[in-house]
């Protein structure tokens, strides 16, 4: 049995919060429906929370409208960003603004309109056009473009807003708020200001999202995955020194599915915590094999959604798997993406200081996109930097480019951090980058995904030594 499996049963040694279904099933686990998350604007609501009877008599009309004769569009308005609102003008003065935005919305609409949530408003359009709601939506969105005057003091304040049809997708009201909260976030996507029309393209997102989320605990339990190695070349001494995990997964009707899409299907339903200690796991045992085999490698990254860097026993739980394998100090690496760090920088730098009192490299993903700053690169325990890929693909078409991105792989350097260049494709791009002074550098130029066989073969190897394995892997993936 190995730690993964130990974990489920929650047989492993200290690890009483692990054992627990909802510490491991994570909510969906095996085919539970598909949720949303817990809102993320839900923050904004809890300030300012509108009287449930308004919340159930909206309810009452939703279901109403939708068992009816009638036909027409629920139109949901969420105001961005209240809670700083809150803070600047205080709680009376925001009730106060609610008011005046709910007194709005009547005039503007001549229908009904429901304080649903917090800082959120329905309004159900009888009989209503989606060209005609679209039209109103327009216009509460230009008044939202101006301030509004409360008690003799004016402030502003963005929206989004979210347009479902009726009857059409919903069956329910449980649906049609559902599909009402994809529109506004798809409109949250686009900007401040925006709206969204729930139509068959979002439809089909959230049917494909729904079979992730019902397929993900089935494929784990049926090892239905496919785990592969992006290596990493070192341009001076001349060998793969390490790799990267990526996985794909097995769904039903839907074939297999990458992280992108897979690991926000299960951050939202509550599987991530189960999905990332699999693929810590997966990493754990052949880096095991590794060790074993007496190949020579730095280290082997596995990406972790914050979501599970941030969970109270995470570092614990990473302190057993590395004595469970025996894993020594800077063989397991963790990637942290930086735009995780725009909105939890204080706790996941105590993470990260952690992890690191652990002997697990730290990996800083996307580095150089913009969400944590040069500044706050100081205060990071970071021991590797990860180019954000786009710089990268500018080397190829804007020269301009060149002098950012020598610049920062100069200032990595004299931090004395390590730095790799994935998506490195085309000889300009890796000429370029072996001029500025970037050894690590990882893409298709060197080779493609890998399996762990061949990921055993080519590590320590010259690019030469390695070629005929590379060239079977490459011949796979057509």
């Amino acid at each position: 049995m190995n730690w993964f499996n130990r974990k489920k049963d929650g047989s492993a040694k200290g690890d009483g919060r692990m054992g627990s279904a909802a510490g491991m099933a994570g909510g969906t686990a095996g085919g539970g429906s598909f949720q949303q998350a817990e809102d993320p604007r839900g923050a904004d609501a809890a300030l300012s929370g509108s009287p449930s009877t308004d919340s159930r008599a909206c309810y009452r009309q939703l279901t109403a409208a939708l068992s009816g004769s009638s036909q027409g569009v629920i139109l949901k308005l969420h105001i961005e960003n209240f809670k700083r609102m809150n803070e600047l003008f205080g709680v009376g003065y925001c009730e106060d603004l609610l008011e005046a935005i709910l007194g709005f919305l009547q005039d503007q609409a001549k229908a009904p309109v429901f304080r649903y949530v917090g800082v959120e408003f329905i309004a159900i359009l009888q009989d209503h056009t989606q060209g005609q709601a679209s039209r109103l939506a327009e216009a509460l969105i230009d008044r939202f473009q101006e301030s509004w005057t409360i008690s003799g003091r004016e402030c502003t304040c963005s929206c989004q807003i979210g347009l479902c049809s009726y009857p059409g997708f919903a069956s329910n009201a449980d649906e049609l708020l559902k599909y009402l909260d994809l529109a506004v976030g798809q409109a949250e996507a686009i900007g401040s200001n925006e709206y969204a029309v729930y139509d068959s393209q979002l439809h089909s997102q959230f049917l494909r999202r729904q079979s992730i989320a019902r397929g993900l605990g089935a494929a784990l339990d049926k090892d239905e995955v496919e785990v592969r190695f992006r290596p990493t070349y070192h341009t001076q001494e001349r060998q793969f020194t390490r790799a990267e995990l990526s996985m794909r997964i097995f769904i039903p009707d839907l074939g297999m599915v990458g992280s992108a899409e897979y690991v926000p299907v299960a951050e939202d339903t509550g599987q991530i915590r189960r999905l990332e200690y699999y693929t810590l796991n997966r990493a754990a045992l052949l880096i095991a094999r590794l060790l074993e085999e007496q190949t020579p490698f730095e280290s082997i990254a596995v990406p972790v959604s914050a979501v599970v860097l941030l969970q109270e026993d995470f570092t614990d739980t990473v302190d057993q798997l590395l004595e469970y394998y025996h894993i020594p100090s800077g063989k397991l690496a963790i990637e942290v993406d930086e735009a995780a760090l725009s909105t939890s920088f204080v706790p996941l730098t105590v993470v990260m200081q952690e992890l690191s009192a652990l002997g697990v490299e730290l990996i800083l993903n996307n580095f150089g996109s913009g969400y944590s700053g040069l500044n706050r690169l100081l205060e990071l325990p970071a021991d590797t930097l990860k180019f954000e890929r786009m710089f990268i693909w500018q080397l190829e078409a804007n020269p301009q480019s060149e002098p950012i991105v020598e610049g920062m792989i100069q200032i990595a350097s004299r931090l004395g951090r390590r730095l790799i260049a994935e998506g490195v494709e085309t000889e300009r791009q890796q000429a370029a980058l072996k001029r500025f002074g970037c050894p690590y550098q990882q893409g298709f130029y060197y080779a493609p995904a890998v399996s762990e066989d061949a990921l055993s073969a080519v590590l320590g190897k010259s690019l030469k030594a390695a070629q005929a394995v590379l060239d079977q892997e490459r011949e796979k993936g057509r």
